[in-house]
């Protein structure tokens, strides 16, 4: 143990008798005894040697005496046992509930449906190779749209294709844009912004039909 409690009022309590040396000599064997979580030494010579007071083995030997018990292992103090495993218990405590915490994250992690994976009706999973972001048409229709002035505002028709989730319609509006492309308006300049053809719905407008531009010469003048 690195930390002990130390309650002033008590400790003063039990140790005012003491002369200066001998407080000493029990502080420092009190320090020893909880950095170790041992029994000291049963040598009295050995223990004063220890915490540096071998020129008052005396005293030292009168503190061990009066605040430590001579057993087998060396000098005890219950109260400091009482201490260290009151500190072990909680060291415990705190290993184990980061090993619950650890396995409940685990077990988390390995119960949750992985995106490519649909429960069914038999509790058997159908894995999907490839699942489609929302938004998985909207480069195709934005390659298709013709390249002009009028081409603006992609992150603006993006949104609105997510809004209205017109991928399952991507083959029927880029099969619209194709035809209005050829169209005499769209060739003249004067299509649509692709945010406004989206807001409007332009692909369920009757099809306007296709007039391929060819150079046409009649009475002298040239016709587009």
């Amino acid at each position: 143990m690195h930390y002990y409690q130390f309650n002033i009022g008590d400790y003063v309590s039990h140790t005012r008798h003491l002369s200066p040396i001998e407080d000493i000599a029990y502080r420092r064997l009190l320090d020893v005894y909880y950095l170790s979580e041992r029994p000291l030494n049963s040598g009295v010579t050995s223990v004063a040697r220890q915490i540096g007071l071998r020129e008052y083995e005396q005293e030292v030997g009168m503190v061990l005496q009066e605040f430590f018990v001579l057993g087998e292992e060396g000098w005890t103090s219950s109260r400091a046992d009482k201490e260290i495993a009151h500190y072990k218990s909680k060291i415990d405590q705190a290993s184990r509930a980061g090993k619950a915490s650890a396995e409940r994250r685990s077990n988390a992690r390995s119960t949750d449906v992985p995106t490519d994976v649909q429960p069914t009706n038999n509790n058997k999973p159908i894995t999907n190779k490839t699942i489609s972001s929302p938004s998985a048409r909207f480069d195709d229709f934005w390659a298709a749209w013709p390249t002009s002035k009028r081409k603006v505002g992609r992150a603006a028709c993006e949104a609105k294709w997510k809004t209205q989730a017109l991928d399952p319609l991507a083959d029927k509006i880029i099969a619209s844009v194709a035809r209005l492309k050829g169209s005499e308006p769209w060739t003249t300049g004067f299509e649509p912004s692709p945010l406004t053809y989206l807001n409007q719905k332009r692909w369920e407008d009757e099809t306007v039909a296709t007039t391929n531009v060819v150079d046409k010469v009649m009475f002298g003048r040239r016709y587009i």
